[in-house]
């Protein structure tokens, strides 16, 4: 590459929980710049599932059940393709941390929004709650992610 690298851009805390995770995951939640209307959904829907898995008699956090659904969504290896001698092969590659991230928090916003509850409220709480035991939809797209690089294992010597 001729161009130097972007500048990495660091996030401001959210102001609730004071994590930068929370804030990446609102924005990418985000409709149109409303930011605030985000925020509340995502405020709504850790108080939602702390309700929830309350009723059980433990104090459950609402944050440390999402970031527990988060890790169980996030994938540690995918496959890219890669052409070699006009044929093109699915290459396993092992995945960037940021990445990670990314593709947990886009995948669990986008199996919420497909769910069929009433409101994103109760859809992302939905998600959240299903990803925490390790079932859902996003979960199961990790797990096909997985056993899509694993059954192309005998390609991974072509890793670039």
């Amino acid at each position: 590459m001729r161009k130097t690298k972007p500048k990495k851009r660091y996030l401001l805390p959210d102001p609730k929980f004071n994590d930068v995770m929370v804030t990446r995951f609102v924005n990418n939640l985000m409709y149109e710049g409303k930011k605030e209307k985000a925020y509340g959904i995502f405020y709504d829907a850790c108080e939602l599932v702390e309700k929830r898995l309350g009723k059980s008699g433990e104090a459950v956090s609402g944050l440390e059940t999402w970031k527990k659904a988060l890790s169980n969504i996030m994938p540690s290896v995918e496959v890219r393709s890669r052409r070699v001698g006009g044929a093109t092969f699915q290459v396993p590659t092992e995945v960037r941390p940021d990445r990670r991230v990314s593709l947990g928090i886009k995948w669990m916003i986008n199996y919420a929004r497909k769910r069929g509850e009433k409101s994103m409220v109760e859809r992302l709480a939905g998600e959240i709650i299903s990803a925490s035991k390790g079932e859902g939809a996003a979960v199961k797209k990790k797990d096909d992610t997985h056993r899509m690089a694993d059954a192309n294992k005998a390609f991974s010597h072509f890793r670039f």
